[in-house]
């Protein structure tokens, strides 16, 4: 697990050292570095969803009375205990002066006791679906739920809004999952198969997260990864930086052409001039666009 998070690191330095044009100006990317150095802001709450000392989340409440629409968060980070919640801070921060509640999921990782298969997907879901009991004290909108998150957090914001398809023999099922309105995934990873094959600075993550590479665990990879259990019926934004050397742009792109195939409102929104982390800096230039998306899914219904 150390050296696929020194692969991680080393990926990210390369970013800011390393030309990706010759012959053109580089666009000034957004690093880890860059996110990891700004002061994170506070919530209003931290709030345990379960037990674990790692099932909790941090809820933002916009100014005002409400009910608020809510935009439930999960960090990326490789699935690895090395990387946690606060890195989303700022684009919950954001989202919250934008006027959604936010709900900044933590949960058990691999290298945490419990995470991996099936604990993180378990967490995920028993924090999304907490969202029902926030409301019963907090002045939430249940009935407009948007799901974000970022690389390895885009992953699991998909499943989200696909485990609804899981067969009640898998050990992922959950009855009455929370409805969503819609789901965005930043960088995500909808095909954990492909991408354990693919270079990057996380595919290696994958067989530990599924404890096995895709031949050995066929089952856990079709009741995880969200290209194996479309169609979503909710309305999916992938969002995806041309310039990611983390996840291949070819992730989001298979995923929206099997989605649509399959009768889902998908749309794969390609930022040329955009890295892996400029998606969740909210003083990147590219940042409205994923306000943008949250809030055409919020006001679908």
């Amino acid at each position: 697990m150390l050296r696929i998070a020194s692969i991680f690191i080393l990926t990210l330095t390369v970013l800011t050292t390393t030309p990706l044009f010759a012959q053109e100006q580089q666009p000034n990317l957004v690093t880890w570095q860059e996110i990891a150095a700004l002061p994170v802001p506070p919530a209003d709450k931290t709030i345990s969803y379960g037990p674990d000392t790692l099932q909790f989340g941090e809820l933002r409440l916009p100014e005002g009375e409400g009910s608020f629409p809510v935009v439930v968060v999960v960090h990326g980070g490789c699935w690895l205990s090395a990387y946690d919640r606060q890195y989303m801070a700022h684009l919950s921060e954001q989202l919250t002066q934008a006027g959604y509640a936010t709900w900044n999921l933590e949960f058990r990782r691999v290298g945490d006791a419990g995470g991996g298969w099936p604990g993180t997907f378990l967490d995920v879901a028993k924090g999304a679906d907490y969202v029902r009991e926030l409301a019963k004290e907090y002045p939430l909108n249940t009935k407009k739920v948007v799901v974000i998150g970022h690389s390895a957090g885009g992953h699991l914001a998909l499943w989200l809004a696909a485990r609804h398809n899981l067969p009640k023999s898998s050990p992922l099922y959950t009855k009455k999952p929370l409805k969503l309105t819609g789901v965005v995934s930043l960088a995500g990873i909808p095909d954990l198969a492909s991408y354990s094959h693919q270079k990057g600075s996380c595919n290696e993550a994958v067989p530990e997260l599924m404890d096995g590479m895709p031949a050995e665990q066929p089952a856990r990879y079709a009741d995880a990864s969200p290209i194996a259990l479309l169609p979503l019926r909710v309305p999916s934004r992938l969002i995806q930086g041309a310039l990611d050397p983390i996840v291949p742009v070819t992730q989001s792109q298979e995923f929206a052409i099997r989605a649509k195939a399959n009768g889902d409102d998908a749309e794969l929104i390609l930022l040329k001039k955009a890295g892996h982390f400029d998606l969740v800096a909210p003083h990147s230039p590219v940042y409205e666009q994923v306000e943008r998306a949250v809030q055409e899914l919020i006001r679908q219904k």
